[in-house]
């Protein structure tokens, strides 16, 4: 155990398996106390029965640390009240929130049925707004009391989120909405003391299916990569950080710009006239690249 996190008090939504597992295992490695949240399902958001996130807090204890189990539903408004009540209940309050519970039922787009759309649009948005929604009330209260925390969250946003996955309509959808989202509460929030940042982690977990991969791309693309990432951004000496998307994994880091105005031209009147004016900006403007090309 090391003290870049000592003494704070952390949540790690869907940290049962994979990335959140690596998460909350390197915070509590590093000093902060744990609430293990998973809600136990599979890839595609149906119930198991398992509860790995009882394997993770025992990880922890033995590790000397200090870790709670949750199973909330994260995306049921209530569970996730109850989720912040009790971080604060048991260990005193909260200081960070990592947001990383999810899951994909991947399909083109005209295969994609209504109840998966709202599947993967509820775990993955409303289940960050709604642990949000309440960590920040209570941060908010925090600092009207006089005691403002240094208070950090970090969303998980993706590549198919900045740059589109053909294939995953609804999840690239989701996390687009989520580095959105981060930039909003990054603006709103920061005068409670807390910075808002999102990560688009590239790491091979449940999620990516039965890959046939290589041991070095198994490597370069471990959840342990992107760990460190999130610990640092937990820590109080990313202050000066926030509204950011950063892409991590074993390849490097990145920040992820997002949309900005690119060649633009004066107003048009006649719609003959906007063809030509279109294409000669296009040949200006950054290649368009989609999410496969990228990772």
């Amino acid at each position: 155990m090391t003290g870049l996190l000592e003494g704070r008090i952390a949540i790690v939504t869907g940290a049962g398996r994979g990335i959140g597992r690596a998460h909350a295992l390197e915070l509590a490695r590093h000093g902060a106390k744990v609430i293990v949240n998973d809600y136990g399902v599979s890839i595609s958001g149906e119930g198991t029965g398992e509860s790995p996130a009882d394997e993770v807090v025992a990880d922890i204890r033995a590790l000397g640390g200090h870790a709670e189990v949750n199973r909330a539903d994260v995306a049921d408004f209530e569970q996730a009240r109850a989720l912040i009540e009790q971080a604060v209940t048991t260990y005193g309050g909260l200081d960070i929130l990592v947001n990383n519970a999810g899951f994909v039922r991947d399909r083109m787009l005209v295969n994609t049925a209504e109840d998966e759309w709202d599947a993967v649009i509820r775990v993955h948005l409303k289940g960050h707004f709604a642990t949000l929604r309440h960590a920040g009330a209570y941060w908010r209260e925090e600092a009207k009391a006089g005691r403002t925390r240094e208070a950090r969250v970090i969303n998980t946003s993706s590549g198919a989120g900045l740059q589109g996955s053909i294939g995953q309509t609804t999840y690239s959808a989701a996390k687009a909405g989520i580095a959105a989202m981060t930039l909003v509460a990054a603006a709103e929030m920061g005068r409670y003391g807390v910075t808002v940042n999102a990560i688009a982690p590239g790491a091979l977990t449940r999620l990516t299916g039965d890959l046939e991969i290589t041991d070095e791309i198994r490597q370069n693309f471990a959840p342990t990569w992107v760990a460190p990432v999130i610990t640092w951004l937990a820590s109080p000496d990313s202050a000066d950080v926030t509204g950011q998307v950063i892409e991590a994994s074993g390849l490097g880091l990145a920040i992820a710009e997002g949309w900005h105005r690119g060649p633009s031209t004066e107003p048009v009147e006649k719609p003959e006239e906007v063809g030509p004016l279109v294409r000669e900006l296009l040949t200006d403007a950054r290649p368009r690249t989609w999410f496969h090309e990228v990772s």
